[in-house]
């Protein structure tokens, strides 16, 4: 059995990851108006945010199309492989898994596995990198399931949106009508159920504000963790703010491993500009050994 590792494009994962873990990629698709754009293809961030502000309709979401996945899965047969495993992002949020799901049946030439990653950005991406360091390692399909369950239970997000109206304009918060009447005028906490739907967690004035209720949070769930835990913290074109939370974060927590990733198109269209978030997890790489 040789197996490969695909994701969708959400999981931002960065080019020397995915070159060194033999990743491959199903980009996904954006809309502004008529308008077709794919992650990596012909829409990056800066552009994006940059069409956010200046172009008059709203972008949309798609699922990558069943010929996209065939696209990659026909490459993907025709370097050597007979096994797949789709790990995804959060079916709370996206019909891409039960697409997936629906489609792997029908696919010929080689045997298709999903994994929900029940999250989003870096939060899926990690599990992805697990699976392909699992898959390198030669562990079976079971296997890697096995301890990319591990790795999902302990995966969490605490983030902050700079307007709600995206969120509640998208469909993609579960409680957000509870926040109508001052999402003006507030900065939205947000998080992921287990299910992976998005929830209102909290509402804070500032964003600063926002993030010292965050390093409150995450104290508690280090003294309580167990075990070596990886934060990535990623931002909606909010670079110089993104550089403030990593500084301080690695000062207060010096045994937690910090990384630095983006909310990129796909997932911008939903939060808008200047959103930051804070995912943390068990360290994906103590699951590889």
């Amino acid at each position: 059995m040789k197996i490969a590792v695909l994701t969708d494009s959400s999981a931002y994962i960065s080019q020397t990851d995915l070159d060194r873990y033999h990743i491959y990629v199903i980009n996904d698709p954006v809309l502004f108006g008529n308008h077709v754009y794919h992650e990596n293809v012909d829409l990056d961030s800066a552009k994006f945010y940059a069409m956010l502000k200046t172009e008059h309709v709203t972008p949309t979401t798609s699922q990558a199309s069943n010929g996209e996945v065939q696209r990659v899965l026909d490459q993907v047969v025709a370097d050597g492989y007979d096994t797949a495993i789709i790990v995804g992002l959060s079916s709370g949020i996206s019909g891409f898994i039960s697409n997936v799901e629906a489609y792997a049946p029908t696919v010929k030439d080689i045997d298709v596995h999903v994994w929900d990653s029940r999250i989003a950005c870096s939060g899926a991406g990690n599990q992805v990198l697990l699976a392909a360091a699992l898959a390198e390692k030669g562990l079976t399909v079971s296997q890697i399931f096995s301890r990319l369950a591990k790795l999902r239970e302990t995966t969490k997000v605490m983030f902050v949106v700079n307007d709600m109206r995206h969120l509640m304009r998208t469909g993609r918060i579960s409680n957000g009508q509870s926040l109508i009447g001052t999402m003006l005028q507030i900065k939205p906490m947000l998080a992921f159920t287990p299910e992976g739907k998005i929830v209102a967690t909290g509402r804070e004035r500032q964003m600063k504000r926002a993030f010292q209720t965050i390093q409150t949070s995450f104290k508690q769930i280090v003294a309580d963790a167990g075990y070596p835990m990886r934060v990535s913290i990623v931002d909606a074109n909010n670079p110089e703010l993104k550089a403030q939370w990593l500084a301080t974060a690695k000062d207060e927590f010096p045994e937690v491993t910090f990384e630095s990733s983006i909310i990129g198109p796909l997932i911008g269209v939903h939060t808008g500009e200047k959103a930051m978030g804070f995912i943390y997890a068990r360290d994906w790489q103590t699951l590889a050994d």
